[in-house]
């Protein structure tokens, strides 16, 4: 019970950020105000049904909500609050400002305004945490895979910039990285957005309709071993980029004990712990 009241309101300190309450409140105001008096008698024309939605308004709302609903299942791989509600924000302002402009053009341009403000003012909050992953260029992966040092292992997240899904694993995969990273087990990322040609060698689509972003693929010896989301059949299998179904699927568990058994490595595994508990320490005096 402990763990989860914790987690709860951990993800309740971070949906009260600024950039939440401000999206939150840009993607209800059309609502609001055509709705709840007296805004509604003051903004919008006087009629007898002025405090209600129209026909086409409420197409669409309806409209909005079903493309909210598809687009989280996608985009909302983390499985948490933030996420679900990051995949819905742009879909929410624009069906507002389609709205606005409708009602007056005025209204449209205020709220396009708000939009933009928002956008370079509150940007969406990033992973601030530690993580050990190594980013790869266009050749890097390739030549490092290459090396086939015995006993490595690579999981490497193949990511797009622009994607909601990427954007929403990041943190994710992070902790991953901090919580299991040894000397011969090591985590990498590239940007298959503006590497492409990386996408199509390890058969990944990059197009926007993709639902293969992120991809996590898992090497040992310089060969592909697993990945996620699977492909059976030329399908792609649908993933929940949760951090304990990451971890179940490539046992990670099981394989970070089994890393540091290696006595290959034995001498850098030795060597990282002290320096991990060197800065440990280091933080304590401070």
């Amino acid at each position: 019970m402990a763990p989860s009241v914790s987690s709860f309101r951990g993800e309740l300190r971070h949906l009260l950020r600024p950039y939440y309450v401000v999206n939150i409140v840009l993607c209800l105001s059309f609502l609001v105000l055509k709705t709840v008096m007296p805004f509604c008698s003051m903004l919008f024309p006087i009629k007898e049904d002025s405090c209600e939605l129209d026909m086409r308004e409420n197409e669409v709302l309806f409209f909005l909500l079903i493309v909210v609903m598809m687009r989280s299942r996608k985009t909302g791989s983390t499985g948490t609050a933030a996420s679900y509600l990051s995949s819905g924000f742009v879909y929410a302002k624009v069906a507002n400002l389609i709205l606005f402009f409708r009602a007056d053009p005025r209204y449209g341009l205020v709220y396009l305004l708000l939009f933009i403000l928002q956008a370079i003012l509150l940007p969406e909050p990033t992973y601030k945490g530690p993580e050990k992953i190594i980013y790869f260029r266009s050749n890097g992966l390739k030549e490092e895979l290459e090396l086939r040092a015995d006993g490595l292992t690579w999981v490497v997240a193949f990511y797009a910039a622009w994607s909601p899904a990427c954007i929403n694993f990041a943190p994710v995969f992070s902790k991953i990285s901090s919580a299991y990273n040894l000397p011969n087990l090591k985590f990498g990322k590239i940007d298959v957005g503006r590497y492409p040609e990386v996408g199509d060698e390890h058969h990944i689509n990059t197009s926007p309709l993709t639902r293969q972003l992120p991809t996590v693929i898992m090497f040992q010896d310089g060969k592909e071993t697993g990945r996620v989301p699977a492909i059976l059949n030329g399908k792609v299998q649908k993933f929940l980029f949760k951090e304990e179904d990451i971890v179940n699927t490539f046992d990670l568990n099981n394989l970070y004990a089994e890393c540091k058994k290696d006595k290959r490595y034995a001498a850098l595994i030795q060597k990282m712990e002290e320096e991990e508990k060197a800065a440990k320490e280091g933080k304590k005096t401070q």
